[in-house]
């Protein structure tokens, strides 16, 4: 298992993305880096994560892990999401925003969409994955968002819904365009 409970395959997502070896990209809820480590991979030395968490812990783990693969192109962030500015990243600075499994876990949601909306470039890009409904695994019912509330929520706030990359059957994926 690779930390994401064995079903999300990050490698496989990111193929699916338009990614550049020179973008800046921030992982919202970056856990232990399961998105943030490929990702840094993929961007090389001219690019930058960004990878932000309310956990300590979930920092440290990524920050350890960076440096046994000897990627320095990581920078870790403790911040709340949830506030306006809180992930301290410039306005319109960020080409990709990675939000994977957090939707879920939040009550803040639109704060966690309207932060990613402000972070990014103009054309820049914002996936979204999470937990399906109806299925054996994940979390419980009621924490389960739609992909139908949160398109609404994202395009609210000025982005437009692009396409649905392949996730895996215990998830759904959007990304959208800012």
């Amino acid at each position: 298992m690779n930390g994401t409970g064995g079903f999300l395959q990050p490698e496989e997502i990111i193929r699916q993305l338009n990614i550049k070896k020179w973008m800046k990209i921030a992982d919202f809820g970056c856990g232990a880096g399961y998105f943030t480590i490929p990702l840094a991979k993929k961007v090389g030395n001219e690019g930058r994560v960004y990878a932000l968490d309310v956990l300590e812990t979930a920092l440290e783990s990524v920050r350890s892990r960076a440096k046994i693969q000897g990627l320095f192109n990581i920078e870790t962030i403790r911040c709340n999401l949830e506030v306006s500015g809180g992930s301290s990243l410039a306005n319109n600075s960020i080409d990709l925003v990675v939000m994977a499994n957090i939707l879920f876990q939040s009550s803040g949601k639109i704060d966690i969409i309207k932060e990613a909306e402000r972070v990014l470039k103009e054309k820049g890009e914002l996936i979204i994955v999470d937990w399906e409904s109806d299925r054996p695994v994940g979390p419980a019912k009621e924490f389960i968002v739609s992909v139908d509330k949160i398109k609404t929520i994202a395009e609210s706030q000025g982005l437009k819904f692009k396409r649905k990359p392949e996730i895996d059957k215990y998830h759904w994926g959007m990304i959208f365009e800012k």
